[in-house]
């Protein structure tokens, strides 16, 4: 919840300038964000199924009206549909897991599931309920193969929402899965992990191959997260405190990487009119140094270069995954670290060494600004007081496996 918050007043903040926009100032944005914001919270909080759902069904109905939010854009009333009939499809896939669970424990409370599978060996029908309830986080999160909403709704809504979409929802879907995991699962640990090495191995891969024949950098951002996903999952499947913690301490890089990428995004401008294509960025280095400089940490942050912050969020999950056996899982990381570097460095090398003879427009207000500020200040920063993070990351997984 610490980090959630956040991520809230920093997608509020990004979101002052397009809020001036005769279009978009509808007064209804704040509160969806916030009302997303307070399914999330009630989602880490949940100690049910029953609680569970409807925490995430009241952060899915309102991110499913922030995708369509431009009402007079074809592509966001697109993205919002095809969010909408999907999500409501992954909700399907979590109802018939609960039910399926609940038929055969009689309980949906986590307290009395986790006493009630503390068996030699779990009915298979609560096994299969397992998978169905991971395959609807898996949706919620965008991990592969569920993640085929995210490249056309990342496109077709608007910037600050995409900014949201890739932050918030992610670190909430996964704390909720560690909640899952942890408490009322915790003796199915072996049938788990194996989900959550495909999940993780699929997605780490086609979020690495997917970027490479973007033209757009909201979908290759798209790409980039379900990769980064696929990263996270790493720790997760490793299982034990190191991997848990590996998991969080690499959301907790992501989030700050992300917003502050999306911030960049937003302050390209020509003639009043968004630039979402990677060769609009040529020339940026000349026009907007210091705009290029922060997108280059980002980015660089993202391919996991030291001493940055991303190489140690991938160096912690990795290690969880030696410490657990998961040997090929780990190189299977590394290797696609370094295909998925293919993209980020394209994007640099658009910025610094292609030209372009056209000019950008002023800034956008203050609100982003003040975003990239901080996030960039937080990737530098955590190099030098990487121990405050682990500690407060330490407290964190031990609040989600507890229950508190």
């Amino acid at each position: 919840k610490a980090v959630l918050l956040p991520i809230a007043i920093g997608v509020l903040t990004l979101s002052h300038d397009f809020l001036k926009n005769p279009e978009n100032a509808h007064p209804e944005y704040p509160v969806l964000v916030l009302f997303a914001m307070l399914g999330m919270m009630l989602m880490v909080s949940s100690r049910s199924f029953l609680g569970l759902y409807v925490a995430l069904e009241l952060q899915s109905l309102s991110l499913y009206v922030l995708a369509a939010f431009m009402r007079n854009d074809a592509k966001s009333s697109e993205a919002g549909l095809k969010y909408f009939v999907l999500g409501a499809l992954a909700s399907g896939l979590l109802l018939y897991g609960i039910s399926l669970i609940y038929g055969f424990t009689g309980t949906v409370s986590f307290a009395q599931l986790h006493t009630a599978l503390a068996l030699p060996k779990a009915p298979v029908e609560v096994v299969l309920g397992l998978v169905f309830v991971l395959a609807a986080f898996a949706f919620k999160i965008a991990a592969a193969p569920f993640h085929m909403w995210a490249p056309d709704v990342y496109e077709g809504a608007p910037t600050p929402v995409t900014a949201f979409f890739a932050a918030a929802p992610k670190l909430a879907g996964i704390a909720l899965l560690i909640k899952v995991l942890y408490q009322p699962f915790g003796a199915l640990g072996p049938q788990a992990q194996q989900i959550l090495v495909v999940l993780s191995l699929i997605s780490m891969a086609w979020g690495a191959f997917g970027a490479i024949a973007q033209s757009n950098v909201k979908r290759l951002m798209a790409y980039s997260s379900i990769g980064h996903v696929g990263y996270a999952l790493i720790g997760l499947a490793s299982g034990g405190s190191a991997g848990l913690q590996a998991t969080l301490l690499y959301l907790l890089i992501y989030v700050p990487m992300t917003l502050g990428s999306f911030a960049v995004i937003l302050c390209l401008r020509r003639d009043g009119r968004a630039l979402e294509q990677l060769s609009d960025f040529a020339g940026l280095s000349r026009a907007r140094p210091l705009l290029a400089a922060c997108m280059a940490l980002f980015m660089f942050s993202m391919i996991g270069v030291p001493p940055l912050a991303g190489f140690f969020g991938k160096l912690y999950v990795f290690l969880a995954a030696l410490q657990s056996n998961l040997l090929w899982l780990a190189l299977a990381g590394v290797v696609l670290s370094v295909v998925g570097a293919f993209y980020y460095l394209r994007l640099i090398k658009i910025m610094y060494f292609d030209k372009s003879s056209e000019s950008f427009d002023r800034i956008p207000g203050w609100g982003v600004g003040v975003v990239l500020s901080v996030t960039a200040f937080f990737i530098l920063a955590f190099i030098l007081q990487p121990d405050f993070v682990a500690g407060f990351v330490k407290q964190a997984a031990a609040v989600l496996v507890s229950g508190a």
